[in-house]
Order: C-alpha cells, then structure tokens, then sequence
C-alpha cells in the first residue's frame, strides 16, 4: 500500500495492466499460430496476417499511451465532438468510394492503405458520451434517442452482435446512474420483440438460430462452423493436443483467426489453458469494476464501468457462441482476435481504464485497492 493525500495522483492498477499485455501477447503468438493457412491462401506470404496485426499492435500501444496522458475529465468536455465524429465514420461506409463491403456487409472503411471498422470505436465513443450525459442529467428521451440513433446505423450495416453489445452497454449505464428501473423493465420486451424480427427476416441469422437449437442440422452447411469449433475444443481435452499442434486450424475451422480464435485456443491448450485464459478476463472485469466503484467522480465511474461492461458482454457472447451457449455471432475476442479496429479500439479503452484508476479514492491516505 502506498500512502499520499487524497489530492494526489498515484500509480495506475498495475495487475490490470499486466493482463491486458499479458492477452495482447498471447493473442499474437495465437494468431501466429493460427494464420500461415489463411496468409498464404488469401495473401501468398504466410506471416503477412501476424505482421499487419504486430503493426495494429504498436499503433494501440502508442496510442494508448497519449489517451493515458490525458486527464480523463477532459473527454467529458469534448463527448459531443467525440460522439459526432463516431457517427460521421459510422454513415461514411455507406458513401461510394469509402465504404467497403465484405461478406455482404457494408461496415468498413478504406482509408489510404488500411480499412477500419468504425462500429468499434463508436462503442467507446458513445460510452463517454452517454457517460458525460448521464452525469449532468439523467433524462431517459435523449439517452433512449441517441442509442436508438447508433444502433440502428449498426443495424443497417448488418451488425446485429455490435447492436446487442452497445444495447446492453447503454442499459447498464443507465441502470448504474440512477435511471428509472421501470423504464429498463418497459423496454427489455420490446428490444427482445425487435431482435426477434431481425433475425426472422434475415436468412443467415435465421440460419444460425436453426443451428442453436439443433447443431446436427446441414453439419456440412449452416451448422459447419460451429460443428467444428466444437470438435476442436472436444478434442482438446483436459490438456490439449499441444501448443502449435492443432489440426483444425488447417482450414476446416471458419475466421480461425478472427472469431473463432478461442477454438484454436482450446484445442492446444485444452479445458486447463482455456480455463486460465478465461480466468485472466475475469481478473480484467473484476479490476474493471473495482476502478468504477472508487472512481473519484460520476463520469468517471460510469466510464470505467462502461469500458468494463463492454469487455465482459463481448469476451461471454464470443465464447458462449462458439461453445453454443448462444447462437454464433461475429463478434471478436477482446485483445486477442486478429483485427486491428476491435484491437486498438479495446487498447484505447484500457488505456482509459488505467487513466481512470490512477484518480482512484484513497482512504486515510492509503490506495484503496
């Protein structure tokens, strides 16, 4: 324990520091072990996946490195600018010439050399805003309006996974700054009506409810992936077939490096590895949380523990899908997915997390911790 008055700063939270580096490292030798099929299919150079994610990396940490410098109080004062830039880049992938669709999904930006995918900066974006919003005044219209607004441009980009997650993240916030329960109480049924037409009235998320409820259906077709993340993972065993060892990688398991990266995981590391993986988010969230509730201020409680629920409701629904607990979504894996935009968007925010934490409330001159 470190004494100091209760006016001065003091060292950031130095476990969720290391964990975080600890995932982002272990995500590049994952994805280095997982990428030379897919690099040498799509691109002729087997190291060119783990290069360019290398490179996102370097960027998230210099990065990271100034949101880290800057007072936290000051992305209060400029949320509104923060929150209209995110949706400038969210409407300019429907404009001709900037937008780039893959996989019949209009949500990326080509920008010079590099594409981004503005959604996941939108979600650390509309976290401080709704954030700087709730501690002035909790008023539901406007909270209700500009996540409606978000959402349904995700929507529109054919994002309903980002959609859930920025849902959910606006009703905890809400929840956490005194917000009405009973609006909360309204609204569940009828966001669960609305998800519910999305996914009837789209085919292939249509298809992957019909494969949640019954995984032998077409096991070659819209079953495939998930049939095969789960002979990976069973394969695995208690101890797994060996760091590097994996022969679902060899393309039968679909955005081996992207989505489905825990897969690779526990197919090498098996139910042990894959346990002290998991255990290492939960040290992550629980630090998380720990920071918002000796935070020094609202704003700062509520970012910090909004930053921390988007890590936890991304980390469960990515796993849960790919272990069929919930139907498969396209959500990446925090710090550990290849896929620069979720990577440095998620090293941004814990960036954030440990620039809050340095601010945390002190008791008779001694870091609570």
């Amino acid at each position: 324990m470190v004494k100091l008055s209760k006016t001065q700063t003091h060292r950031p939270d130095f476990i969720l520091l290391v964990a975080v580096l600890a995932l982002v490292l272990f995500g590049l030798l994952m994805i280095y072990n997982a990428s030379p099929v897919t690099s040498l299919r799509d691109f002729g150079n087997p190291l060119y996946l783990i290069r360019l994610q290398a490179i996102w990396v370097a960027v998230g940490i210099v990065l990271g490195l100034v949101v880290f410098k800057i007072p936290y109080t000051l992305w209060q004062k400029t949320a509104p600018f923060l929150m209209l830039f995110a949706l400038t880049l969210l409407i300019a992938v429907f404009i001709p010439g900037l937008g780039a669709k893959i996989y019949g999904a209009q949500r990326w930006l080509r920008l010079w050399f590099v594409g981004i995918q503005p959604a996941e900066f939108a979600k650390l974006a509309y976290i401080i805003y709704l954030s700087a919003l709730l501690t002035r005044k909790i008023r539901f219209i406007p909270f209700l309006l500009i996540t409606a607004g978000i959402v349904a441009i995700v929507l529109a980009q054919m994002d309903l996974g980002t959609s859930i997650i920025i849902t959910l993240i606006g009703l905890t916030l809400y929840f956490l700054a005194s917000g009405a329960l009973w609006h909360i109480v309204v609204l569940a049924p009828c966001l669960v009506v609305l998800a519910g037409v999305f996914i009837l009235t789209s085919g292939y998320r249509k298809a992957r409810l019909l494969t949640f409820l019954n995984l032998s259906i077409d096991p070659q077709g819209i079953s495939y992936h998930v049939n095969q993340v789960l002979i990976a993972l069973g394969s695995g065993g208690l101890l797994g077939v060996g760091l590097g060892e994996s022969r679902q990688k060899y393309g039968y398991i679909p955005e081996v490096t992207t989505d489905s990266i825990f897969a690779v995981i526990g197919n090498e590391l098996g139910f042990v590895g894959s346990t002290v993986f998991i255990a290492v988010f939960i040290l992550i969230i629980y630090r998380g949380f720990k920071i918002a509730s000796l935070a020094p201020d609202k704003f700062g409680q509520l970012v910090a523990a909004g930053i921390t629920t988007w890590i936890c409701l991304q980390t469960f629904i990515n796993i849960a899908g790919l272990v069929a607990l919930l139907p498969l979504t396209g959500v990446p894996l925090p710090f550990t997915s290849y896929g620069g935009s979720s990577l440095v968007a998620t090293l941004l925010s814990a960036a954030l997390l440990l620039n809050i934490s340095k601010h945390t409330k002190v008791s008779g001159g001694v870091v609570r911790k």
